[in-house]
């Protein structure tokens, strides 16, 4: 019997986290969700740039994501945006998570949310923030690269 190939898209991306953060490693969680929130996150109602994992009693978390209801959604719940959502992983991975957390300057960014197989996956990184001299260097060298561009585009006129 042959397997259904494995579909993926992005819901949404986080894209403050890279700019704020080196990343060290990246893990795969599953998301529990309620229907309405699977249903704005369809519509792209969602919001990372906020968000942040915490470990609780060996469990992972994540607070700050903003999924903003749909106007339908709140004729028959009380939809809570700003909902902290429990996040699935393996135990081991769990455990090898948390020794590395509490380490000095380690911690844990929601970098986007996608779809996979019909499930809602987050991709969570394990993080060590960056000095503000790194951030600096980052800009310089955007704009270097985007003036180079400019100058080969206007070149090749």
């Amino acid at each position: 019997m042959a397997k259904k190939p494995e579909t993926s898209s992005r819901i949404a991306d986080n894209k403050k986290a890279a700019f704020n953060y080196f990343f060290e490693e990246r893990h795969e969680a599953g998301i529990v969700l309620h229907g309405w929130e699977v249903k704005a996150l369809r519509s792209g109602k969602v919001q990372l740039t906020d968000g942040y994992v915490i470990i609780k009693d060996g469990e992972l978390f994540l607070l700050g994501c903003q999924i903003n209801p749909l106007k339908t959604a709140s004729t028959h719940v009380n939809p809570d945006a700003a909902r902290i959502k429990k996040l699935l992983m393996k135990k081991d991975d769990i455990r090898r998570l948390i020794g590395k957390v509490e380490q000095k300057g380690y911690t844990l960014v929601p970098v986007n949310l996608h779809w996979k197989n019909g499930f809602v996956k987050c991709d969570i990184a394990l993080a060590k923030g960056k000095a503000e001299h790194d951030k600096r260097d980052v800009i310089k060298d955007r704009e270097g690269k985007r003036e180079v561009e400019r100058a080969m585009k206007n070149r090749s006129r």
